[in-house]
């Protein structure tokens, strides 16, 4: 049984790849969603705030990402790219949400809609930004 903050994660995980294939406007993606049967399952609040927080950072998301990268972000796939977009903005702005979730559900997103091994890869990635956008957070 997911829960509604994973439903968010996998439909702005599905909105942003489009946005970024289409360049679709977060309303306009969000109304194609909406016709999903699971999309009330979602936290909405949190579904919106990342869709919309991701598409207006972006810039300064992958500028924060691109360091922990071993190529240009835009080398990555649209799925690992949009998934590391989700972590990095949930790292720098919901503190309320322990970094260890944040990676793990990255991972997991990964798993299910990456490619073969993205999860590794995710892992690693959101691992070394966390280190440094939650260095105050205690590490056990």
């Amino acid at each position: 049984m997911k829960s509604a903050r994973r439903y968010s994660r996998e439909f702005a995980l599905r909105a942003l790849y489009q946005w970024q294939l289409s360049g679709a406007t977060a309303s306009e993606i969000e109304s194609q969603l909406a016709e999903d049967d699971r999309f009330p399952r979602a936290d909405r609040e949190l579904y919106s705030q990342i869709v919309t927080g991701v598409i207006a950072q972006a810039d300064e998301l992958k500028g924060i990402i691109a360091p922990a990268l071993d190529r240009k972000i835009e080398e990555l796939a649209p799925i690992e790219r949009a998934i590391l977009l989700i972590g990095t903005y949930e790292l720098v702005h919901c503190p309320e949400t322990p970094y260890r979730v944040i990676v793990n559900e990255g991972i997991e997103l990964a798993k299910v809609y990456g490619g073969t091994d993205g999860h590794k890869y995710v892992n690693a990635v959101l691992d070394k930004l966390a280190r440094t956008l939650r260095a105050d957070e205690k590490r056990t």
